[in-house]
C-alpha cells in the first residue's frame, strides 16, 4: 500500500545505500541499550516494518516483548499501544465507538467517534488467540486495509502501521486459534527463545539496577514511509525471483513436480503471498546491509519465518514428529542443488 499523502523521491545509489545502512546500525545500537540479545528478532521486526508487513511472535510470557516494541517505538518516534486480548474483548474495544456528546453552547447532542487503541503506529496485540474470531477479525481487517469502519464510516489509520501479535505456545485451554486465512496476513511468524546464560545475567543486572537510558530518535515516521516506498523499487534478478517461486511451489502437495516428501507430509501449501513476502524481506535485508539487490541467500534467510505458519502438515507428519520447519529445511536442500 502506498502512502496516502507522502511521495518519496526514489533514489537508490551508493550514497543512499550507505545512509540506510548507517541508520539501521544506529537503530540496533539504540535498542541494544535496553534489550539484551535477541538481535535476530530485532532485525526481523525492523524488516517487517519496512516491508509494510506484520509479525506473529510466539513465546512464553516474561521475555520482554512489550519492552522491545515500546523501545522500537521510541527510537522511531512512533505512537504505541498495547492491547491485551481476553475472551470478553469486543471489536469496539479495539476500533473505538460512537458516544453521545452535548455541545456546551448549543446544548445539541451529537454522536462523536472515540478512537480505540488501534489508532497508533505500533500495536502490540498480546495473546491474540485468547479472544473470539469476531474480535480477531476486527484487528486483522485493520492490518490488511490500514483503515477501520465504525457505524458505516471509514477511518484511516496512522501510517506507518505495524502490528506485533503474540501467542503463548504453552497455554492452549480457552484459546481461539487463528484460522489459516488470518495467519496468512502476517508476514513473519517468529519464535522468541529463552536468552543464553550470559544474556540472562546481563538482563537480571540491568533490570534490577536504577540505571535509566535516554534513547535517541533515529528516524521519523515520514522517513520510515519513504523507506517503505524505496523498498518497492529495489531491483531483483530473475534468478532470485525464480528461486523464491520454486521453493514455494515445491511445498504444495498438489504440484505434480513437488518432491515425494511434500506429498507425504503436507496437507496444504502456501499461497502467492508467501512469494511476495520472501521478495520484500530480501529487498529490505539488502538495503539494510548496504547492498543494491538481494541474493538467493537472502531468500534462504526468510524461508522459515515466512513459510512456517503458511504450511499445514498432515496427521502422518504429526505422528512422526515432523513440523513445517523440518520440511522447509529439507526442501531448501533439494531445490538449491
Amino acid at each position: 500500500m502506498q502512502s496516502r499523502d507522502l511521495k518519496a523521491d526514489i533514489k537508490i545509489d551508493e550514497e543512499s545505500l550507505k545512509t540506510i545502512h548507517e541508520s539501521s546500525l544506529k537503530i540496533r545500537n539504540e535498542i541494544s541499550k535496553v534489550i539484551i540479545g535477541q538481535n535476530k528478532i530485532i532485525e526481523q521486526l525492523l524488516i517487517a516494518l519496512l516491508a509494510r508487513g506484520h509479525c506473529l511472535l510466539i513465546g512464553v510470557p516474561g521475555l520482554g516483548k512489550t519492552l522491545l516494541i515500546m523501545t522500537l517505538g521510541k527510537i522511531l518516534d512512533l505512537s504505541f499501544n498495547r492491547i491485551q486480548f481476553t475472551p470478553d474483548l469486543m471489536p469496539s474495544d479495539i476500533i473505538g465507538t460512537e458516544i453521545i456528546q452535548e455541545e456546551p453552547e448549543t446544548r445539541r447532542r451529537q454522536l462523536v467517534f472515540v478512537k480505540g487503541p488501534v489508532f497508533s503506529s505500533l500495536i502490540l496485540a498480546d495473546e491474540i488467540n485468547r479472544t473470539p474470531p469476531k474480535t480477531q477479525a476486527a484487528l486483522l481487517q485493520a492490518m490488511q486495509e490500514y483503515q477501520v469502519t465504525a457505524a458505516g464510516k471509514t477511518y484511516n489509520l496512522p501510517l506507518p502501521f505495524f502490528v506485533l501479535a503474540t501467542q503463548n505456545p504453552i497455554e492452549q485451554e480457552g484459546t481461539y486459534p487463528l484460522p489459516e486465512a488470518q495467519l496468512d496476513r502476517f508476514m513473519f511468524s517468529l519464535r522468541l527463545d529463552y536468552p543464553s546464560k550470559a544474556d540472562e545475567m546481563k538482563i537480571a543486572n540491568k533490570t534490577t539496577s536504577p540505571d535509566e537510558y535516554d534513547l535517541s530518535k533515529i528516524i521519523t515516521p515520514r522517513q520510515i514511509i519513504e523507506l517503505q516506498n524505496i523498498v518497492r523499487y529495489v531491483p531483483v534478478s530473475e534468478v532470485v525471483v525464480s528461486y523464491a517461486v520454486d521453493i514455494v511451489q515445491s511445498l504444495r502437495p498438489g504440484n505434480p513436480s513437488s518432491p515425494q516428501l511434500v506429498k507425504k507430509y503436507i496437507r496444504w501449501g502456501a499461497g502467492t503471498r508467501a512469494c511476495q513476502y520472501l521478495l520484500l524481506a530480501s529487498k529490505v535485508k539488502a538495503l539494510l546491509d548496504g547492498r543494491a539487490t538481494p541474493t538467493r541467500d537472502d531468500i534462504d534467510e526468510f524461508l522459515e519465518p515466512v513459510l512456517s505458519h503458511r504450511i499445514i502438515v498432515n496427521y502422518e507428519a504429526e505422528a512422526e514428529g515432523k513440523d513445517s520447519i523440518d520440511i522447509i529445511r529439507e526442501i531448501k536442500k533439494i531445490v538449491k542443488r
